[in-house]
Parts: structure tokens; sequence; C-alpha cells
């Protein structure tokens, strides 16, 4: 897909969804109809930049925003969650000594690498820098020794895909670099969800920086996601990505307000739009629910 048809085909998306919006339901927002706010001003939406966009307050199963919630996209490099719950799932040992080789190499824009040919390093070793620092080949490298090579790897990732209920989510290759590989917010927030639950890959997705040998030079790699080192953040477990047919994008679970939060942005134009986005969620939730004991639902 070039990034011109992709660009008609999302104005034609967004031109189908408004319509059908407008004859059905409110547009945007979908803040529960159950709370509560004791500043009406506080209602007003966040003023996002992404294409997609999903807010979803997990202690309360409540969505607080959505837009082109159900509409799949290219993910570039979120790819690589799924890529790790695979490997993972497949029970191999982290501590197995890989090499990168020259099939893990790949072509165009947003493919360099830091990992030369000929590098060895732990599975563990590769997929913290595939996480953190978004490391191509270190996630081709997961893929191609997942057991039966990349194809088994693509085929168990959509499997996952149908586990976790993703229904509009489908992946061709480990690394993201692939727009085939697509998502909707929906699908995503599902992911995030499940990537949550497993210890390896919270640590290596919010680790800031990680230090590896390559050849005789030791070579740091830090986090893509710059808000994984603000003190003021909590986050549980995040991934960016980038292609040019998807735009900036950011998955994240994160606490805000005592509440379980996860925040899916696709599509943002503009290479800090997708934190700056994040912000302002965070934001807006603090507006609308700090020190209004009132506005929160009740737990049940």
């Amino acid at each position: 897909m070039n990034q011109g048809r992709f660009l008609g085909l999302t104005a034609l998306v967004c031109l189908s969804f408004a319509a059908s919006v407008s004859q059905a339901a409110p547009a945007a927002t979908a803040v529960p109809a159950h709370l509560k706010y004791a500043n009406r001003a506080a209602l007003a939406e966040p003023a996002l930049r992404s294409t997609a966009a999903l807010v979803l307050d997990t202690t309360h199963s409540s969505v607080l925003y959505s837009r082109h919630p159900d509409v799949a996209l290219p993910i570039a490099s979120i790819t690589k969650l799924m890529t790790a719950l695979v490997v993972m799932d497949a029970g191999q040992s982290l501590d197995e000594e890989l090499l990168i080789s020259d099939e893990d190499r790949s072509t165009g824009k947003g493919s360099a690498s830091r990992l030369a040919p000929g590098t060895r390093l732990t599975r563990g070793d590769l997929m913290h820098l595939a996480l953190m620092a978004s490391e191509n080949r270190a996630a081709h490298a997961l893929g191609r020794n997942y057991p039966g090579g990349v194809a088994a790897c693509a085929r168990a990732m959509n499997a996952k895909a149908r586990e976790l209920g993703m229904t509009n989510a489908h992946f061709v290759e480990p690394t993201g670099l692939s727009d085939e590989n697509v998502a909707s917010p929906e699908d995503l927030s599902k992911l995030v969800m499940a990537a949550a639950q497993v210890p390896a890959i919270r640590e290596y997705s919010t680790d800031s920086d990680y230090v590896v040998q390559v050849g005789r030079r030791m070579v740091q790699f830090r986090n893509t996601d710059s808000l994984v080192s603000k003190p003021d953040w909590n986050i549980v477990v995040q991934k960016t990505g980038y292609i040019s047919q998807a735009g900036r994008c950011l998955v994240m679970q994160t606490v805000i307000e005592d509440r379980t939060v996860v925040i899916v942005l696709l599509n943002s134009f503009g290479k800090r739009t997708r934190v700056a986005d994040a912000r302002r969620i965070r934001k807006w939730m603090e507006a609308t629910l700090a020190g209004h004991a009132s506005v929160l639902p009740e737990t049940t």
C-alpha cells in the first residue's frame, strides 16, 4: 500500500464514518453516560491530533474517549508487542543466544539498525531491544528463530489475535515494517492489556535505556517513548510505532488518577504529536476527575 493510496483510503473511511455517526450517535467521545461531572466545562473533548484513538478505563470497564475505534489501520512497530507475546507463549528460553544474520536485514525508510549481522545476543536481549528501542533486526530474529520460522510466527500472531478477540487485526511479519500489519484501536486495547500481564514485556518495554555488546563495542539503546523517563508518569507497558503509511503511533497502559487506563493513538501527524496527545488525555482526565468524588463510577 503506497502512502497516497493509504491517505485516500483514510479520508474515505473518515467521511463514511462521520456520515454514519451523524445519523446514529454523537461524534467522537464516548464518555460513559453514568458519569456525573461536577464541572460541566470539563466535558470538553481533548483536542487530539491522531486519526484514530481510544481511551479505556479498565478500572471501571469504561470507554472514556474513542475516535474510529473499530477501523483497522497500519500499526507499524506496535506489532512487536504481539511478536513478544507469541514468543513468550512458545516458552522459548530468554537465555538462549541467537545470531543476527543477513536474513534479518530489511531495506527502506525506518529499517536502520545498529545490530550488525554476526552479532550474538540472547533472546531476552533481542526482545528487550525490540520492545524498548523498536529494533527491527531484533524483532525479525525473534520471528526467524520461532519454531517453524517467520511464517509460523505470523500464523501464531494471527491465532493469538483471534484468541484475544482482535477481530480487525491481521499480521504478516514480526517487525511492523509492513503496512499489511493492521489493527483497530479496539484490537490494540486488547493487545495492550494482554501484554501487561507478562512481567518480561512490562519490564522491557518501559526500561529507559539498555546496553548490549555488539562485536567489540558496548552499544547503548534508548526507549523510543520519552514518557517512560518522566517521573510523573506511571507506565505499565508501552510501545511506539512509525512507518510512513501508519504515521506516528503509541499504545500504553498507565495509571491516571488511581485508574488503570489504556491509551491507543494511531496515525499521529508530526514527530511529537503522539506524546503530546497522551499528555492532552492525561490533563483532560485530571481536569475532569481530580477532586470530584461524585464523578467516579461506583466500584462493584
